[in-house]
């Protein structure tokens, strides 16, 4: 039997997305991955020191970054309206232990993103909004912009080198123009603060750290 015009269409269009969502989630791990080799490199007595996110040092930082991946595994698996699964839990002064914390949820997010099978499975994600769920697609692209400025952040923090592969960038550059800039923004705990102009001939990961609210020149005070 042969499959009709229609038919074919739409398996054609099923496959075409699932490449994409492959692709995304392959852009996401890279992204995480990079954040888990900055948090690789942390010593004692850097928890305390000051990140560019405002009024959070980097211990603050940490637990953000693992409670978002814990919150957005769960949704990937079906729970993450559950509100315990994006609990911040405080990370402490033990380095080593912190570390391990974090690699474990950078390895639970990146297994259940890879999991997702369809681009429109449902994500609850309630720090977003709890009037509707959200797209997978979407989801993981919030999920991987998240962790590319996160990455800048850390590695500014810490002194060290951050440089994304471009096709990540090329990826994060589209998520960043859309975020919202809005009073949002301005909120205690946003990831996000108001946009900033971009310096002439910006490449593209200054140009989304601006438009993220984040100065790419930041250098933490006395450094």
């Amino acid at each position: 039997m042969h499959m009709n015009n229609e038919g074919a269409d739409r398996t054609a269009s099923a496959t075409t997305e699932r490449a994409a969502l492959d692709r995304l989630c392959a852009l996401d791990a890279r992204a995480v991955g990079d954040s888990v080799a900055l948090v690789d490199r942390l010593a004692p007595g850097d928890l305390t020191r000051p990140t560019p996110c405002a009024g959070w040092d980097l211990a603050a930082l940490l637990g953000h970054l693992t409670a978002q991946h814990r919150g957005f595994a769960a949704a990937a698996l079906g729970r993450g309206g559950d509100l315990a699964h994006w609990a911040v839990h405080p990370v402490g002064d033990d380095v080593p232990a912190a570390v391990a914390g974090y690699r474990r949820a950078a390895a639970d997010v990146r297994a259940a993103f890879a999991a997702v099978d369809r681009p429109d499975r449902p994500f609850a994600l309630p720090e977003f909004t709890t009037e509707r769920t959200v797209p997978a697609a979407r989801a993981i692209a919030f999920h991987l912009i998240d962790y590319v400025v996160h990455s800048w952040d850390l590695a500014r923090t810490l002194d060290l080198p951050y440089d994304p592969d471009p096709r990540l960038l090329d990826a994060a550059l589209p998520i960043a123009r859309a975020v919202p800039d809005g009073a949002a923004r301005q909120a205690s705990g946003s990831s996000f603060r108001p946009a900033l102009p971009a310096a002439d001939g910006a490449g593209p990961l200054d140009r989304i750290l601006a438009m993220l609210g984040r100065a790419p020149d930041w250098r933490a005070p006395g450094r």
